[in-house]
């Protein structure tokens, strides 16, 4: 069955009536003139005072408060004076709302009750119902907060964030029938994905709203069921100061009418497979203050090749082998881990000291040892220097990796790499691509040949632009692989795997012009100033910089087609690989 939004229908919007939820009903409404049952602890003011009427400036409003107050023989305190100013502008937001809706076509009625309240909500709803029809759909946008540090919540703090969110769906949910709902959209937050400082009821309330989407959707496959995990909105219950602590930590607040459009597009959605949508960037914690100690740590881990699905696609010799980009991924996530809110910038002197194979020689466990270096709270740099080793069947230390890496808490601008966008070397077809002999199609992965042994989840050479002697430019797309593929080495900042399909051009170069392959064996240095896209276009230029009959030394730059630079790597060599 599918689902579609008729003027007939009705949704039960709890929080309705005011902030994201009001702008989300309206965008609704505008859409498609149907009706809303909004649901709210405010009352509404049936009949203003005269004193009231036509002041709509808050201080003028507030100045005729105390005046009515003193009339009446009472103290205007402040406490007072913001009590009845909040009652009337309450009152004014939630007719507002009623009359945007009716402008936009669409029906609407409010009713005062706390969602917490099962028998209220079922009395008070009941007689809307009568007038407007049967519910077909729920949307639960209530909410409050109570922003503590977990040391400092008290019982009713937690029962103040969680009733509303938890007790409020269960409540709503009970009223209707979920055999005849065709939507249910549950205002989540990313604090319940990513979690958040302050916010630890806040987060648990909303991650039993993503658990129970889940379980709703397995249950009643044909509505329309989704937990949309909200970042923070440019209104709604972000003060100036969680707007400002957002903002340090680079987390974007989303603008009113691009989450309400974002919503109406969700509804209108006819794939509605998925019952959980993110909507934000990820929140990193703010970077501390650095101190003068200069640590060291050790990280033991055992690699299994059911823990790392994405080994088989790595194989060598008949052996799956762990990708030096992965012996890079866990320094680097490692490092970042340490001190959230500082990224790898560059790595220098990496190199591959003896190559992890899954064979008979594989050891128990494999330890990561870092040393910070450098600390520098003047220009927000740490620098670490890593090994990775095990212990040898003789029981002694065998290094497999290692380097320098500087992390920063602020990235600089990414530089313009000019490459060349014209063909040379060899026949182009009327795309402008090169076509290179032995690979039919331009298909490089269909033999295995050479460096070419990767799987898919390192496959994605499309096409070279320029292929000559010297220097090639080739474009490239990585098409991403799920989470449980990548296992202990996941895509972060830096992506191993679209970093070791960046060398795979230089494998196609080696089989064209001498028949030979090779293997990756040290790094000079490696920058990074953006992500490497996924499932979209970039660019690895190489030039070759020396070829002896032992090893080859390549620059690559990885950008896009206009030469913005996301990744550089200089001085990458590479020793030759019989095989």
């Amino acid at each position: 069955m599918t689902s579609t939004i008729r003027p007939s229908s009705v949704f039960l919007v709890s929080g309705g009536a005011k902030g994201i939820t009001r702008e989300c009903v309206i965008r609704i409404a505008q859409r498609h003139q149907c009706k809303f049952i909004l649901l709210g602890r405010s009352a509404i003011v049936e009949s203003e005072p005269d004193w009231a009427k036509d002041c709509f400036e808050e201080s003028g409003l507030k100045k005729h408060i105390m005046e009515h107050l003193l009339s009446q023989g009472e103290k205007p305190t402040p406490m007072c004076v913001q009590k009845v100013f909040k009652k009337i502008s309450s009152s004014r937001e939630i007719n507002n709302t009623l009359s945007r809706i009716k402008q936009a076509g669409g029906r609407a009625e409010y009713v005062s009750v706390d969602v917490t309240d099962a028998l209220a909500v079922k009395e008070k709803v009941a007689p809307a119902v009568k007038r407007l029809g049967s519910i077909t759909g729920v949307i639960h946008g209530a909410g409050n907060l109570a922003d503590k540090l977990i040391e400092k919540k008290t019982e009713q703090d937690f029962e103040t964030v969680y009733a509303a969110k938890v007790k409020g769906l269960e409540n709503t949910l009970s009223y209707v029938d979920l055999n005849y709902l065709e939507y249910l959209v549950l205002f989540s937050s990313t604090a319940g994905f990513y979690g958040n400082i302050g916010q630890t009821d806040y987060a648990i309330a909303n991650e039993i709203l993503n658990k129970s989407a889940h379980l709703v959707k397995q249950k009643y496959p044909d509505c329309h069921v989704v937990a949309i995990n909200w970042g923070p909105w440019e209104s709604g219950m972000v003060s100036p100061e969680l707007k400002k602590a957002f903002q340090e930590r680079n987390i974007g607040i989303i603008p009113m009418e691009v989450g309400a459009q974002m919503l109406v597009n969700e509804l209108d959605a006819a794939n509605h497979t998925t019952a959980q949508v993110v909507v934000a960037s990820p929140a990193t914690p703010p970077a501390r203050e650095l101190d003068s100690k200069l640590r060291t740590y050790r990280i033991h881990r055992q690699l299994k090749l059911e823990d790392n699905p994405f080994f088989m696609d790595h194989v060598i010799a008949g052996y799956p082998v762990l990708p030096a980009t992965c012996a890079m991924s866990w320094i680097i996530n490692t490092c970042e881990n340490l001190y959230p809110g500082y990224r790898l910038f560059s790595c220098t002197n990496f190199k591959v000291l003896k190559g992890i194979i899954f064979n008979e020689d594989l050891a128990d466990e494999y330890i990561l040892d870092l040393q910070e270096d450098s600390k520098n709270n003047d220009f927000n740099e740490i620098t670490f220097s890593a090994k990775i080793w095990h212990k040898n069947l003789a029981k002694k230390n065998q290094y497999n990796f290692s380097g320098e890496f500087k992390l920063l808490r602020e990235i600089s601008p990414a530089p313009t790499y000019d490459f060349a966008k014209t063909p040379d070397g060899n026949k182009i077809n009327e795309n402008r691509e090169v076509l290179i002999p032995n690979w039919e199609d331009n298909n490089f992965y269909q033999n295995g040949v050479g460096m070419l042994f990767h799987g898919l989840s390192f496959q994605g050479v499309k096409r070279f632009l320029t292929f000559g002697k010297e220097r090639f430019t080739a474009e490239c797309c990585w098409q991403g692989i799920e989470a449980k593929q990548q296992g202990q080495f996941p895509v972060q900042w830096f992506n191993p795997y679209a970093v070791d399909l960046s060398t795979h051009p230089l494998g196609i170069w080696l089989q064209h012009f001498y028949q030979e392959s090779a293997l990756p064996a040290q790094l000079d240095k490696y920058e990074q100033f953006a992500r490497i896209p996924c499932n979209k276009d970039f660019y690895v230029s190489g030039k070759i910089k020396s070829k002896t009959d032992i090893n080859l030394i390549v620059d690559f730059v990885i950008h896009d087609l206009e030469g913005k630079v996301f990744v550089r790597l200089f001085g990458s060599k590479f020793v030759r690989w019989f095989y």
